[in-house]
């Protein structure tokens, strides 16, 4: 089959398309000839060398596919020939064809494309996971989402709000519109140098917090969360570094601390995280309560140009990858 083929290469240009093995279904896998997939950050750390895929994955990239089932393992149930699917992958979406075990593999929602299906798996289960699972979101608690226009971030707001939560971001002042669009309650440019007395002047103070930088957050983040709150951090894209070490906050108001991937779960959470997923949001994005948020859709012969504008951090919502027929 065709795919992306796999590698370090520290310019996205580099990319390429070209002959892999085509991947065999176990017994309770699909074989998903893939017709979307989607760039994420994951992506373009694996290609620069600094995010190696766990052990058994495929070294092809690609966290999430969407297409049609084109085989079934012989002890497959829940999907036959033909059905539309979606999945979170633990890599080989940049392909024609990929396997993944038949429970993860969801279909497609309503009447949704399959390029609006391969913009849900991976953010979405993402957000479901530091949310809910994590951070044990309730109502009426104030969130705060940092990255609100990226992927992860555009997925969180729609499931905050759905939770009865109250969501606040903070984005670039370009992307707040959208932000705001899909229902945070305020906006705040993440590059103002008097960010923390901001946010602590407008909300007065955060229950849970979702971080994708890392360093340059942690001690507004560690000001603004009140008695009991939770962090969640899901990526470093400001770096590790936490240059002000200052622990105090987080004796003082019992606060927890929590970092996670999911790239690297086993099979069985991926399952159970799949499976509660769905039967929560599936009815929400066939009424359209929540929706994929798509920035482009671009051949997958621009993967190259899908790195460089993510990297750049051009993009709002997904950039989709529509995937040559095999």
């Amino acid at each position: 089959m065709l795919a992306i083929l796999p590698g370090i290469f520290p310019s996205p240009a580099d990319l390429r398309i070209g002959e892999v093995e085509t991947p065999q279904p176990g017994p309770q896998e699909v074989l998903i000839r893939v017709a979307a997939t989607a760039a994420n950050r994951a992506d373009t750390l694996q290609r620069q060398g600094k995010y190696p895929p766990p052990p058994g994955a495929s070294a092809v990239m690609g966290l999430e596919a969407a297409g049609v089932v084109a085989a079934v393992g012989e002890l497959c149930r829940k999907h036959k020939v033909g059905d539309r699917v979606c999945a979170l992958l633990p890599g080989g979406g940049y392909a024609q064809y990929v396997a993944i075990h038949e429970d993860i593999a969801l279909p497609v929602p309503g009447s949704l494309s399959l390029e609006e299906a391969a913009a849900i798996p991976e953010v979405f289960l993402t957000a479901w996971q530091a949310l809910v699972w994590l951070g044990k979101v309730q109502q009426k608690e104030k969130v705060l989402i940092h990255a609100g226009a990226s992927g992860v971030g555009t997925a969180a707001i729609q499931l905050a709000l759905q939770l009865g939560a109250q969501p606040y971001v903070t984005a670039s002042p370009g992307k707040h519109a959208l932000c705001l669009s899909l229902g945070a309650l305020k906006a705040f440019d993440y590059k103002d140098p008097q960010l923390s007395e901001t946010l602590a002047r407008e909300m007065g103070g955060a229950d849970l917090i979702l971080d994708f930088i890392g360093g340059p957050n942690a001690s507004t983040n560690l000001r603004l969360l009140n008695t009991d709150g939770r962090m969640v951090l899901l990526a470093l894209m400001g770096g590790g570094k936490w240059p002000e070490a200052d622990l105090t906050e987080v004796l003082r108001k019992r606060l927890h601390l929590m970092g996670s991937t999911l790239r690297s779960r086993d099979v069985d959470y991926k399952i159970r995280l799949s499976q509660e997923f769905a039967a929560f949001a599936w009815p929400l994005f066939v009424s359209g309560q929540l929706r994929p948020v798509i920035d482009s859709v671009l051949d997958w012969s621009e993967a190259g140009e899908a790195h460089r504008r993510m990297e750049a951090n051009e993009n709002a919502g997904k950039l989709i990858l529509r995937v040559q027929a095999g």
